[in-house]
């Protein structure tokens, strides 16, 4: 086990190394949609890329619909693996609308699985760009 200040510090010396490893300017927060986000997750068991929808309810829905009806594209094109949550609890029981991926059997406390957890980090997120660099209009429509 891993005090608080050891877990703290391994997960800040992670994210300084994937910075430092993949320096991009994600767009994450930036989407310039109103409730809509980019979001990189790295715990004790898994990491995942995620495109948030955290508004209004009816901005919430108004989002969604738009990106359910490219769910077949964002499949086919940019995440394959992507699950589509359209209730999704966060641990502050908060609920949100959630497309996401995940890799499993990680920890952000193993370093051996540091490396593994930053490519699919990158790869992941530069996918969600992509895709919402491409469809950027219709979801801000």
């Amino acid at each position: 086990m891993f005090s608080k200040e050891e877990s703290r510090k391994l997960r800040e010396e992670f994210w300084i190394a994937f910075g430092k490893s993949f320096p991009n300017k994600w767009t994450l927060y930036k989407t310039e949609v109103k409730g809509l986000s980019f979001k990189f997750h790295f715990d004790l068991k898994r990491a995942t890329v995620s495109i948030d929808v955290d508004s209004d309810f009816e901005q919430r829905i108004r989002i969604w619909d738009k990106l359910v009806a490219l769910k077949s594209i964002l499949l086919n094109e940019y995440l394959p693996e992507a699950i589509f949550e359209d209730f999704y609890i966060l641990e502050n029981k908060k609920e949100i609308s959630r497309i996401y991926v995940e890799l499993n059997h990680v920890s952000i406390h193993n370093k051996n699985t540091w490396r593994e957890t930053m490519e699919f980090l990158n790869q992941n997120m530069l996918q969600i760009e992509r895709f919402y660099a491409e469809y950027k209009d219709i979801i801000d429509s």
